[in-house]
């Protein structure tokens, strides 16, 4: 049995079916139906739900959490109290289907980054309610976080190695069974919190690994969704650390040849593919020992940049075509010795890294993907990619973390007949176009958008929003144009510290 809580009282599903009950009885016996306003079908988000305080959320959203069992099988023991936020439509006569948000990770929590959400989804919270949950395991959801040590100068030599101590201890310190987290579980919770908000049809906006929530909760879930737009696809038989090297290789692959192709960048880095595999190659037989200033405290220390240093911070800049822009002048000062970027770089991506419960990420991947991992695969992952092994160190904490027993139709393809918009960054180098036309085939009324000039996540990107409004509008693909991201390219590349070449009037 479910029970919701906001900050000042507790209900449970069986109280409003006997308040309910107790009422039908009043009104037959004294005919006074108007003392009767707890029917189901005119209770709303506003009765189940409270304004959020300025530390829980959007002020003119409202909050809450949802209580459910960590162990929904066994249906008894710990609970764990969902979070929940609702940006309420802003028209009177709003579609009574919302918008749920599965976000991305695995390990980011949707109500956590309410905010965010609401500035990226302003035009279709007009139309339609947006609900944020903290799936079990983020946010303010029973999180599995893991705050390491604040990275010193010294420890980016350590990059090799994953902090595999930290993550026992981590594991020793949770009150949560870590086998319990994955996504199918936490799919049957998005369910609940559906039915106790008294939504019928939903539909659902997944970015990234909330892709792969999102085709798993239409499997399991299908009568109840009504469309879903699935953003950088990454489905349950992709093998999250396996598939990344070769498609990261492939965005370094698509940066060298614009460059190659766009005159101010082929003049100012001439031979660019050249010096990136000579660097690595360099890097990775001797590390440069250089001595760099820490960019948030000034403070100045020598350190060693190998080789995966180099190329983790290379690839965290393909998320973005705005920092791959940067890439050509970079690999030009790391040439020369010059590493102050990179460093500053690689604290930028440890601050994206702070999003996540990278406990959540573990029971995910360690129990979803890593079981599928062959050797095979390995050593596939540390040949066919400048990543080399940066993906295969990551999976050590997996031979002691908790994994739960995934059956093998999880891996089949989804079908469906249900509307399906598919988003794909042209130059995405963890979730590239190649896994949306893989689901694809498999769903009868989807439509594949390839966006260019696009990386890691389409939405808000040129005319994406408006398209995924009218597709929710109409709850079909069929009368999308999609012509108008064609006016989308990679940005300019840096040829300066001061930026791109000027364009010729």
């Amino acid at each position: 049995m479910t029970r919701f809580r906001t900050r000042e009282y507790s209900i449970r599903f069986a109280q409003r079916v006997d308040l309910a009950a107790a009422c039908a009885a009043l009104v037959l016996l004294l005919s006074l139906a108007s003392a009767c306003a707890v029917g189901s079908e005119q209770v709303t988000v506003f009765d189940l739900l409270q304004p959020c305080t300025s530390e829980e959320g959007p002020m003119d959203a409202l909050c809450g959490t949802i209580e459910v069992f960590e162990d929904r099988q066994a249906q008894t023991g710990r609970e764990i109290a969902l979070k929940v936020v609702v940006l309420p439509a802003l028209s009177n006569d709003a579609a009574p289907d919302p918008l749920f948000i599965l976000a991305g990770g695995p390990g980011m929590g949707a109500a956590e980054n309410a905010a965010m959400f609401k500035r990226a989804l302003d035009r279709i919270q007009i139309n339609r309610d947006i609900v944020l949950v903290d799936q079990r395991g983020t946010g303010k959801s029973n999180p599995l976080d893991c705050e390491l040590p604040e990275a010193k100068l010294e420890d980016l030599t350590q990059i090799d190695t994953y902090p595999v101590k930290e993550f026992q201890a981590c594991l020793e310190g949770y009150d949560a069974d870590a086998r319990l987290y994955t996504t199918p579980i936490a799919m049957d919770d998005l369910d609940e919190v559906r039915a106790f908000l008294r939504y019928e049809r939903i539909n659902l906006y997944g970015g990234s690994y909330g892709t792969r929530a999102g085709l798993v909760y239409l499997r399991r879930h299908p009568e109840h969704v009504r469309t879903v737009i699935l953003d950088g696809v990454a489905p349950p038989d992709m093998k999250l650390p396996v598939s990344a090297p070769a498609d990261g290789q492939r965005a370094l692959d698509l940066l060298l040849a614009d460059c190659e192709a766009d005159a101010a960048c082929n003049e100012r880095f001439r031979g660019l593919r050249q010096k990136v595999e000579g660097l690595l190659a360099r890097l990775g037989k001797q590390p440069a020992r250089v001595r760099v200033q820490h960019p948030r405290t000034g403070e100045w220390a020598e350190v060693e940049v190998g080789r995966t240093l180099m190329a983790n911070v290379m690839f965290g800049a393909f998320y973005s075509p705005l920092t791959t822009s940067l890439v050509p002048l970079l690999i030009e000062r790391a040439e020369q010795n010059d590493f102050q970027a990179v460093i500053a770089m690689s604290f930028a991506s440890e601050d994206l890294a702070d999003l996540l419960s990278s406990g959540m990420f573990l029971s995910v991947v360690c129990s979803e993907d890593v079981p599928r991992v062959t050797e095979e695969d390995r050593a596939r992952m540390e040949s066919e990619s400048f990543l080399g092994n940066m993906f295969g160190t990551r999976l050590e904490p997996c031979a002691f973390w908790p994994r739960a027993k995934i059956s093998e139709d999880y891996y089949e393809p989804i079908e469906s007949d249900i509307p399906v918009l598919i988003l794909s960054g042209e130059l995405d180098p963890i979730t590239p176009p190649r896994w949306g036309e893989h689901i694809a085939e498999h769903l009868s009324n989807a439509k594949h958008i390839v966006v260019p000039g696009v990386g890691h996540g389409a939405m808000g990107q040129g005319c994406v929003t408006r398209l995924v409004s009218q597709f929710l509008d109409e709850g079909t693909a069929s009368n999308l144009d999609a012509s108008c991201v064609e006016q989308l390219h990679r940005p300019p590349f840096f040829v300066s510290t001061t930026g791109p070449r000027p364009s010729s009037p």
